[in-house]
């Protein structure tokens, strides 16, 4: 036993020692779960069900893509992915320009911006829920004072997309701005004083010096933002609930519903590792364009 012990404390295995239960927590936690579900996507499977797995081979992944509901599921969470990013990119675009320069307060007044990145999801959703109540939420109050008449902005399929994408909006959008000003920030002066011996217009030096030192992190907030708003889930689901309907039903809560209310324990399995394929397109078409452009400078 002492010969065991000295040979395990010897200091060329001590690191190895020391990462030891890190990679035992890693694979219990989160390798393990993965294999195990990946494995049940070939299986009729259900939670609910004391039955036996049994051998389906790709069954649930043919059904997944020729089912209608799937694609009109991916294709309400793609229009609340492309307006909610568009909306972030734009105005976190925006409040970078807008922090690069010094003013006053400008300290206190940026970590205010902050402060909704640093919240729950359930808190978020949450707080618009009720700010979109039609008896006592703030718009509501603010029409019945101007028209006399409530307003119910989630009771309209375009109104509930609107409802999410200002929610999710709100959250992150403090995140892209961060990434932005980083690369505002770092852009040397000397650059644009040499714009300006040079009388290049507000427009030529954007072009020329500004945007060249932020795209790179403009696509990779591209990126990030795109991949988690594709995960949506507790603000859609705390807000709507997938309704007026289902026309507000995500994915990500469709994959819900299946695995936790229907018990299709293969098929969700199955529809989670399709948007995990989607998830690492997205992040391989992310490094294709970042390669294509350090090739080109």
């Amino acid at each position: 036993m002492s010969g065991f012990f000295n040979w395990i404390m010897d200091p060329k295995r001590r690191g190895a020692l020391l990462v030891t239960p890190a990679i035992i927590l890693l694979f219990v936690m989160n390798i393990f779960p993965l294999m195990w579900s990946f494995g049940l996507s070939f299986f009729h499977y259900k939670a609910s069900s004391l039955k036996p797995p049994r051998f389906a081979g790709l069954y649930y992944y043919e059904k997944i893509l020729s089912d209608p509901v799937v694609w009109e599921r991916f294709q309400t969470t793609a229009l609340i992915v492309a307006s909610s990013v568009f909306v972030q990119m734009v105005f976190g675009f925006a409040l970078a320009l807008l922090f690069a320069k010094k003013f006053p307060l400008r300290r206190e007044i940026l970590m205010l911006i902050l402060t909704p990145m640093m919240l729950s999801f359930v808190a978020v959703g949450v707080f618009f829920k009720l700010f979109y109540e039609p008896t006592f939420g703030l718009i509501s109050q603010a029409f019945i004072y101007f028209t006399g008449e409530p307003f119910a902005l989630l009771s309209t399929t375009w109104g509930a997309i609107a409802g999410i994408v200002i929610a999710d909006a709100w959250m992150w959008t403090p995140f892209v701005m961060l990434l932005v000003l980083a690369g505002l920030v770092s852009v040397p002066n000397y650059l644009y004083e040499a714009a300006e011996v040079d009388r290049a217009t507000a427009w030529e030096r954007f072009k020329t010096v500004t945007f060249p030192y932020v795209k790179g992190l403009l696509l990779l907030a591209l990126l990030f933002r795109t991949i988690e708003t594709f995960k949506l889930f507790d603000v859609v689901y705390i807000i709507t609930a997938g309704g007026p309907g289902t026309s507000t039903e995500t994915i990500a809560v469709y994959v819900y519903r299946m695995a936790f209310q229907f018990f299709k324990t293969s098929q969700s399995s199955a529809l989670s590792y399709i948007l995990l394929f989607v998830v690492i397109v997205l992040t391989n078409l992310y490094l294709y364009f970042v390669n294509r452009r350090e090739q080109e400078v």
